[in-house]
């Protein structure tokens, strides 16, 4: 949040903003305690929108809407045990997000020759995801009985390019770290007497990965102080 000010404080003294609204394609994974341990395993697809204000050639503040499916399988397993374990799920979520984007070089939409630069995003998002369980007497079929809320704490990391002045494209992989462990329906809410399973110290992991493209618009942003 204090960057978020000190870059609010920053634009008082620039001449205009430059803003980017945009769309995400790609594709979610998920890790936590069914199925594959990897990382990003990308196995359904995800797409939003985006909104980028462009304060200075290095920061923009940035808000995102997300949505996709979360697909687990134990099948995808190295681990045996989980391999005979047979559970698999599937889980919508929709993700909101607001925090800072911030470029590793300069990124001037002033130049004639188009910019490259690789970013980083830090923020928070609030993501909304339904809660169910597992029916023991069949392994592969959940039974949703509500929905949640949880908060993740996004790390994205990405590459993107300007090859004129009104389009950015970019790639990027996001890694959102969930404050649930119950994502993959593994600590279902005490009062039901549901059976719970995993490792109940470690929350559960969403990644979107795919391109961006966004358009701008507004003014261009002379980057100088008055």
């Amino acid at each position: 949040m204090g960057l978020l000010i000190i870059l609010l404080l920053q634009s008082q003294h620039l001449h205009a903003q430059f803003h980017e609204v945009g769309a995400f394609l790609g594709a979610s994974s998920y890790r936590g305690d069914v199925g594959s341990s990897n990382f990003v395993y990308p196995n359904s697809p995800a797409f939003g929108i985006i909104y980028k204000w462009n304060i200075t050639t290095r920061y923009a503040l940035r808000f995102s809407i997300m949505n996709s499916s979360l697909i687990g399988s134990d099948y995808k397993s190295k681990d045996l045990s989980r391999f005979l374990r047979s559970y698999k799920f599937k889980n919508n979520i929709s993700e909101i997000s607001l925090g800072t984007e911030i470029n590793f070089v300069e990124f001037n939409l002033h130049n004639e020759l188009p910019d490259f630069s690789p970013y980083v995003y830090l923020g928070v998002s609030y993501a909304d995801y339904s809660q169910f369980y597992f029916d023991t007497n069949i392994p592969a079929q959940t039974i949703d009985y509500d929905n949640d809320q949880t908060v993740a704490l996004p790390v994205i990391v990405g590459f993107k390019t300007n090859p004129s002045p009104f389009v950015v494209l970019g790639f990027e992989i996001g890694l959102r770290y969930a404050l649930t462990d119950n994502l993959d329906g593994s600590t279902p809410i005490d009062e039901f007497d549901f059976a719970r399973y995993g490792d109940f110290n470690n929350n559960d992991w969403y990644i979107f990965s795919g391109l961006t493209i966004s358009f701008t618009f507004g003014d261009l942003p002379c980057y100088c102080k008055e």
